[in-house]
């Protein structure tokens, strides 16, 4: 239902994660015994889990440890990774920076020209793990490094960036054809990101295993603030969930949608999942394991923009193990460990076998549904009690 927002123009509500609650079952299954697995192309996530293509995030250490535990991390192609040989020292001096100075650093470190080589070096160093290896680059890069990375043994091409359209225009650059990448590809291609049912359409039509949904609502990104776009995730995800199903019954091909961002606690994951979502990309939540090289910082994509940066470095802290923080045992009554398990119980208390029928639990308009007589929590969270 739209509003009028002034004189001849409307606008459409959306919502967010703190907007809503999901209604329990009529029955309810044991945690224990619910299905999460995830489809991305012909291939089969063990955890509907991915580790968000962030340099403070994902590195090759972390992108094996995310595969030995069923979940798949994405390595940035154009972060320092690809840039450094010695890249450790490079982490340190952005963990070491000044909250005023970290993004001109950023800014910084990462004109340093790219290393075909390296590209080609750090996915074999991930597969000889014998995990599955996803990579990302953005549009203007995807063939050139696509191809790169399928050829060193990459499972997964992961095309990414701010705004993500089929019918991109521009004369200063070459323009990507998705249908073509997609098809010329021998490994499934993602593509994101977006936030509408059309873009949704129009990307699944290319061929793409997977959507990533979700502009500017990660804790890193401030591309709200800067450009003033985006939709909130919830809204986002049920408008590209619907373009997948349509395209679903016209083709009987799948395209996982994959929510991308937004999501700080378990009960954010299990709302994207009821939302529409096969899975999720997560980064603050993964960058506070140990094993993130972040060291306890995390930064976005677009933070070493040159000319408009649309991310800024935040201290996440490290709170536990990346095991942890997916299985358990949780320390934090905050919902941000043992992000599995609360995927696990949620879906036992709605009634949901699998994840198809998890995207088809009941939701409910509930803005009260964290403060609703949590009066102590409230004022322990202000300050308010000693």
């Amino acid at each position: 239902m739209s509003v009028f927002i002034g004189r001849d123009r409307k606008a459409r509500r959306a919502y967010g994660f703190d907007e809503i609650a999901l209604v329990p079952g009529d029955k309810t299954i044991n945690p224990e015994e619910v299905d999460i697995k995830m489809p991305l192309g012909k291939m089969t996530l063990e955890i509907p889990f991915l580790a968000s293509a962030m340099d403070g995030v994902v590195d090759p250490a972390f992108a094996k440890a995310m595969g030995k535990l069923g979940g798949l991390a994405v390595l940035n192609l154009e972060g320092i990774y690809t840039r450094y040989e010695d890249y450790k020292s490079i982490l340190e001096e952005i963990a070491k920076s000044t909250p005023e100075k970290a993004t001109q650093l950023v800014q910084k470190l990462y004109v340093k020209p790219i290393s075909e080589k390296l590209i080609a070096k750090r996915v074999r160093e991930i597969k000889k793990a014998g995990v599955l290896c996803a990579v990302s680059a953005i549009p203007q890069r995807a063939e050139r490094f696509g191809k790169i990375a399928e050829e060193a043994g990459a499972d997964v091409f992961v095309v990414q960036s701010t705004v993500t359209t089929v019918r991109h225009i521009a004369k200063a650059y070459h323009v990507v054809d998705f249908g073509k990448l997609c098809k010329k590809m021998k490994i499934p291609v993602i593509l994101g990101n977006c936030v509408t049912y059309k873009v949704a359409l129009e990307l699944a039509e290319t061929g793409c295993a997977g959507l990533l949904v979700g502009i500017g609502p990660g804790s890193a990104c401030t591309t709200r603030g800067v450009l003033g776009i985006g939709v909130p995730q919830v809204t986002a995800i049920a408008d590209c969930a619907a373009a997948r199903e349509f395209y679903h019954k016209k083709t009987g091909k799948y395209v996982s949608i994959i929510a991308d961002g937004g999501m700080s606690t378990g009960g954010d994951i299990c709302k994207s999942i009821a939302s529409g979502a096969d899975g999720v990309m997560v980064g603050s939540a993964f960058a506070r394991t140990k094993e993130a090289p972040g060291r306890g910082f995390h930064w976005g994509m677009a933070t070493p923009h040159a000319n408009l940066p649309r991310g800024t470095r935040i201290h996440v802290g490290t709170t536990g193990t990346l095991e942890e923080i997916l299985f358990g045992p949780a320390h934090l009554d905050d919902g941000t460990q043992n992000l599995v398990g609360a995927l696990r119980t949620s879906m036992g208390n709605v009634g949901a076998a699998s994840i198809r029928e998890m995207q088809m639990t009941e939701i409910v308009i509930a803005p009260a549904i964290k403060t609703e007589g949590k009066l102590f929590q409230t004022a322990q969270k202000l300050g308010m009690c000693k």
